[in-house]
């Protein structure tokens, strides 16, 4: 009770925390952004410090680790195995496949830890979201989805390439 975890949360979740244990879970995940995180540091006075490190990468690529995720989800035999069978159908070996083999792997220890009456929230970008329903759908059962939250912006944001967020 009230611990602290630092690391891979796969790993954690398996050493650490026992079957129906935890009441609310809230994800906010990479996002698959394709972009470095650093960690800024600042001067006593709030200047801006060169001091800085990376914090995490977050990009996803087809590698043994991907292979390693998507072959455990795979031979599960369950409704997840044959959702991310049909993904690599569709999707072949790519950066997508391997981001949602990271998480899928992920998600289903998160159910093993959820209890039966306990929520999950997962924070996502639209870029993978409609991949994750589905991933979720099968883990957690089509009939717990309650709902998505969106967030409403006030004001749009000037994007060229697409519509604007608001």
């Amino acid at each position: 009770m009230n611990t602290l975890y630092y690391g891979d949360n796969l790993d954690i979740l398996r050493r650490y925390v026992d079957d129906e244990t935890v009441d609310l879970i809230y994800l906010d995940p990479p996002f698959n952004s394709k972009a470095n995180y650093n960690m800024l540091f600042e001067e006593h006075d709030g200047t801006k410090s060169a001091a800085q490190f990376q914090a995490f990468e977050d990009t996803w690529h087809w590698d043994q680790s991907a292979a390693a995720a998507y072959q455990e989800v795979a031979e599960r035999g369950e409704k997840i195995s044959q959702a991310i069978i049909a993904m690599r159908q569709m999707l072949g070996d790519t950066d997508m496949l391997a981001y949602l083999s990271m998480m899928a792997i992920r998600l289903i220890e998160l159910r093993r830890v959820l209890k039966p009456t306990g929520s999950i929230y997962l924070h996502c970008d639209p870029t993978a979201s409609h991949y994750l329903k589905i991933i979720m759908d099968m883990i957690f059962g089509i009939k717990y989805y309650r709902n998505e939250l969106i967030w409403k912006r006030s004001t749009s944001h000037s994007d060229s390439k697409k519509y604007p967020n608001i």
